[in-house]
This record gives structure tokens, sequence and C-alpha cells, in this order.
């Protein structure tokens, strides 16, 4: 079975259209040429790769397999260009880094600068993601190392603390809940909240809790920033929940009070996280390095065997 990278292309193009025809426009080709590497495909394999319906093809079984690695590859084909082209620009490295909407807003900046300062040669590619989505994309080698929630399913993965990163709610001064020790996410889903504008990983966070619990979250406004969002609460707008660092900074700018959130996955904390140390390229282990705080020798990890 050969399949070479324009044969990828294509089919990746084909499932985009729906169509023979819309793949090989996309992928610059004739519908003819098109067509006869799909067979090619198919005869390599043993197998159809596409159904053909009289408004055009869906992929079979093998096809949606074949896509899910089709994309995987050329995907790192593109990083791979992207790292080389900066070789050429006279950078010696790249970290692909996935984090998570709470690092990315409250730990990485300080350290991200810092390991650009110290280390001109290097570039980091940083990503935003939710924390089940760093962990899949590390197990799918898409990413060098990831920070997240280690509430998140991290089995196979090593593992690293950081920082401490709880979840609160925040309302109002005087609000009803605004002395209640604890209150748990199916009263506070009834409630009108606060939160980030999409795309947001938090939010995607928070909305799965929801669905867990059969429940929608329910919107009065979304903005870009925790500050923003607690200056809202501040003025009565409605409540919100975000990390614990972001509450007690804004408490009194915002006119905030926090209260604890009586859900396991809001206890949580934010780890570092990668397949194995051993195999990290040397910049990537520069960046744990500087991240851990460890000099010049490469921390141990702690394997992570089963989900948290």
């Amino acid at each position: 079975m050969r399949f070479d990278l324009t044969d990828l292309r294509l089919f990746v193009h084909v499932h985009a259209a729906g169509t023979i025809t819309g793949g090989a426009a996309a992928s610059h080709m004739t519908l003819a040429s098109a067509s006869e590497r799909i067979r090619a495909m198919e005869d390599s394999l043993g197998a159809p790769l596409l159904t053909r319906l009289p408004r055009g093809v869906q992929p079979t079984p093998a096809g949606r397999s074949l896509l899910q690695h089709a994309r995987a590859v050329l995907q790192q084909i593109e990083r791979l260009q992207a790292e080389l082209a900066d070789y050429g620009a006279g950078l010696q490295g790249q970290v692909r880094l996935l984090c998570n909407t709470s690092a990315l807003a409250e730990h990485l900046p300080p350290v991200l600068s810092g390991f650009l300062a110290a280390h001109a040669g290097l570039s980091v590619d940083l990503e935003e993601r939710p924390s089940e989505q760093i962990a899949d994309a590390l197990r799918a080698d898409l990413c060098d190392l990831g920070i997240a929630s280690d509430a998140a399913d991290l089995a196979g993965l090593q593992t690293h603390a950081l920082w401490p990163d709880p979840l609160v709610l925040v309302v109002p001064r005087g609000h009803a809940w605004a002395g209640r020790a604890a209150i748990g996410l199916d009263e506070v889903a009834g409630a009108a909240l606060v939160g980030l504008a999409e795309p947001s990983a938090f939010q995607a966070h928070l909305a799965q809790q929801a669905r867990r619990l059969g429940r929608q979250l329910a919107y009065r406004a979304r903005l870009r920033s925790f500050e923003s969002v607690c200056r809202l609460v501040g003025q009565g707008i409605g409540v919100a929940i975000v990390p614990l660092a972001v509450a007690r900074r804004c408490a009194r700018t915002a006119g905030v009070q926090r209260v604890a959130l009586a859900e396991p996955w809001a206890a949580r904390r934010l780890v570092l996280c990668l397949r194995d140390a051993r195999a990290l390229a040397p910049a990537a282990q520069r960046f744990v390095q500087h991240l851990l705080g460890s000099g010049t020798t490469m921390p141990a990890c702690r394997p992570n065997t089963s989900p948290s």
C-alpha cells in the first residue's frame, strides 16, 4: 500500500468538497486524474474508500480512518516546513506548546518572555486548547509539550505539577450567594452568567461539565478577558466562574466576592504534560528546564497511568 502526499491531499479535499469533482478542483487536477488516483488508492488498499452517492461521495469506514491519518500527516508536513523555514531565518529550534486558557491568561506570559529573552535562537508555537484536547494532541504526537488541568484524562503521559488553579464562582458584593461556603454547578447553571468570548478553551470546558449534568449554561455577556468578566459581575450583570488567581486579583478593583465550587473538577492544578522526556528535542528540553527552574538537567516527570 503506497499513498503519496498528493493522494492524501486529494482525499482530504474530496471529503471537504463532498464530491470528487470538487476535490479535484481544490487539488488543481483534472477530474479524470483525481478519479484515477482514488481508484488506485482503493486498489492498493483492497477496499473501497468512498461510497458513491447520487449527489456526491461519503467516506467508508476505511475512508474515515484514512482521512484521520491523512490530516495528521499533512499537519506534520506543514509544521516541518514551518520549522525548517525558521532554521533558514536563523532560528535554532521551535517548541510546539499547547495550553489551556487559565495557563495562558495567568501564568505563561512571564515564563514565555523570560525563556525567549534567554534563548534568542528559539521560538515557541503556542496555541490555546481545552485540557482534554491537549492530552489527545500529545498522544497523537501533534505537539511537544502541554500545560493542562490535572482534572483531564492524562493517562499515558508524563506530568509535573506546576501551579494550583482551582475554579471559583465570583458574584457581586452583597449577592445572595456571597455568604455561601460552596455551591454546585447545577445551581449555578440556573443563573445568568458572564463568560469569555468564543472560541475559548475555558468556556468549552465549563460547557462540557454542564452537559454531564444535563444542563446548558446561559450567558448574558461574553467578553475577551477575565478582568472584564469580573468587572461586569461587580456591576450586577451576572455571576461567573473564573480561576481563583483571577478572583483574588480582581476582588477589590471589580467589586466581586468569591464562592467555592463544590465540584471535584474545580479543585484542580495545572501540570506540564509530555509523552517522553528523553525523546524531546533540545529546544523543548530547554523550555522544560526554564519552566521548572531545574538548571541544566532534565527534570524527572511523573508517569500518569490512570485518568485524573
